[in-house]
């Protein structure tokens, strides 16, 4: 069994590697198209605009391929040891009790509460119910499912995490404006006084968030890690709906985006267009809004562009006539533009007309995110018997906001 596991292994790896390289000629082809235009000083014409569109949704969907089979590979590795682990004695624990409790959340999940015997139900922290099979995540499946989450949203492992567990808010202290320059004195002075900076306070709520994936009675009878599964379908709903919202959420009864504009989030202060035509980013305002970012967040900045917004950026040459846009060369590793790692967002703008918004670069760790460590999920028996299926739905509290404004700068459009 291992030695065919090590097989598939190693077919999936060898096929990431040659997505990439497929990405690379791709790429290489698409810069010939315009290099072409620039040796004859000319535009694209049209067939070359078409072709270019369609070599780079290539290079984009290979990317998002050989991204999603390295994380495969790397998660179903992950989720089986993070789960044995768990199951296994600790200071002298009983080696039945760690694998029953395991086999416990499968039967949960597969055959749902009433199905548990009463050691069981107690195992995990699960009150069998009157009716509608309702429950809270036994430890396992939550950070599985939190884990999940993470690999469908880059958001998250950029952002600063916070987990709630009593309070029902978490409050952030913010600093509204810096303090003066340092005087310069003598020995025993100290200054003068600062009037100047200023630190306010804001609030994450963590508001609920629901949602509900149907799977197939067989699929999950059948699955040797059916926590496996209910948690990647959970991972894959919750992710993209927080990513959604944390790019441009108003803030009302969830989290407050990245681009939109609000004294409590990222202010219209940190706008640039200064460079940008009124329907395109250019190297000049890509530039401005990069040196409009303190060097200081450059270490952990990253640029967020919807795909369209990355297709655009892939054509433009800095003064010398190089790319500003790289692929990379290793999956799980994103993209630079102009030396800093570049994301892309189905969710971010990407109406380009004159005054929108249609990109992003920050240091993301001055996002954050609040989350309450209770996860419910209720599982839905009967409502899906004629489809043979069986419906869970899962709710968890979650909140987010930029704390600090001057950590984010928006790419404008003239």
């Amino acid at each position: 069994m291992g030695g065919r596991e090590n097989e598939e292994d190693e077919t999936m790896d060898r096929r990431v590697r040659e997505m990439l390289e497929q990405r690379a000629r791709l790429a290489e082809e698409a810069r010939q198209i315009l290099n072409r235009a620039d040796a004859e000083h000319r535009q694209l014409s049209g067939d070359e605009q078409a072709a270019f569109d369609s070599l780079h949704e290539q290079i984009g969907k290979l990317k998002q391929d050989a991204d999603a089979l390295a994380a495969m590979l790397t998660k179903q590795t992950e989720l089986e040891e993070e789960l044995g682990n768990r199951a296994r004695p600790v200071h002298g624990q009983n080696e039945e009790r760690g694998a029953g409790r395991l086999e416990a959340i499968r039967k949960l999940l597969v055959r749902g509460v009433g199905a548990l015997s009463q050691t069981e139900a107690r195992a995990l922290a699960v009150d069998t119910p009157t009716a509608g099979g309702f429950m809270v995540a036994p430890m396992e499946l939550a950070a599985e499912i939190v884990k999940a989450v993470d690999a469908q949203t880059f958001i998250r492992s950029l952002a600063t995490v916070r987990q709630i567990t009593a309070a029902e808010t978490l409050g952030i202290v913010s600093l509204d404006a810096d303090p003066a320059d340092a005087d310069w004195t003598t020995e025993i002075g100290t200054g003068s006084a600062d009037s100047t900076m200023a630190l306010g306070r804001r609030e994450l709520k963590p508001y609920p968030l629901a949602k509900r994936i149907l799977v197939s009675r067989r699929l999950l009878r059948l699955s040797a890690a059916a926590e496996a599964l209910v948690a990647e379908r959970f991972g894959y709903k919750f992710g993209t709906t927080f990513e959604k919202a944390c790019l441009t959420g108003n803030g009302v009864g969830g989290p407050l985006g990245v681009f939109t504009a609000s004294a409590d989030g990222v202010t219209t202060a940190r706008d640039v267009s200064t460079g940008n035509t009124a329907t395109a980013p250019t190297w000049e305002g890509l530039v401005n809004a990069k040196f409009a970012l303190r060097p200081g967040y450059w270490p952990r900045a990253s640029w967020i562009f919807h795909p369209d917004g990355i297709k655009a950026i892939a054509k433009i040459r800095d003064g010398e006539g190089r790319p500003i846009f790289e692929l990379a060369n290793a999956p799980g590793m994103p993209d630079r533009l102009l030396g800093l790692p570049v994301y892309a967002s189905e969710f971010a703008p990407n109406t380009f007309t004159s005054t929108q918004y249609v990109g992003i670069l920050g240091d993301f760790s001055f996002y954050w995110i609040a989350e309450s460590l209770g996860l419910e999920i209720q599982r839905l028996e009967e409502l899906y018997a004629a489809s043979n299926q069986i419906g869970f739905i899962g709710r968890l509290e979650a909140d987010g906001a930029p704390v600090l404004a001057e950590a984010f700068c928006r790419v404008k459009l003239g």
